[in-house]
């Protein structure tokens, strides 16, 4: 499956959005994660792939390759990966879904204790 970009038909539209593209990408089993695992700095794959609940090789190469590709990580020549000036935004774009998850997280542990 090729790699989401705006302009171009995506799974679940053919309008070429710009945020349908994203949502695309980010729909991609383990995109989002290692994107997050990222954040703090370059990671080698072996590390990231610990990091991610040790997912398949396979799967992480396939991964790293479309968010390479998307421009949101880019590779070392030292092997390790990093996010790109990119890959920083999306981040800083989660950080407010991270905020509500936790709210999130706080009311339906609240309501359980209420009942």
């Amino acid at each position: 499956m090729a790699t989401p970009r705006p302009g171009r038909a995506v799974r679940g539209s053919s309008t070429g959005r710009p945020l349908m593209a994203a949502l695309d990408l980010f729909g991609r089993r383990w995109n989002l994660r290692i994107v997050w695992e990222l954040r703090n700095g370059p990671v080698g794959f072996r590390a990231l792939q610990e990091r991610c609940d040790n997912m398949s090789s396979s799967v992480l190469r396939q991964r790293l390759t479309e968010l390479l590709d998307a421009a949101l990580v880019e590779q070392h020549p030292d092997t390790t990966y990093a996010l790109t000036e990119l890959g920083h935004g999306a981040h800083r774009a989660l950080r407010p879904l991270v905020r509500w998850s936790a709210d999130w997280a706080a009311t339906l542990s609240d309501s359980e204790d209420a009942r």
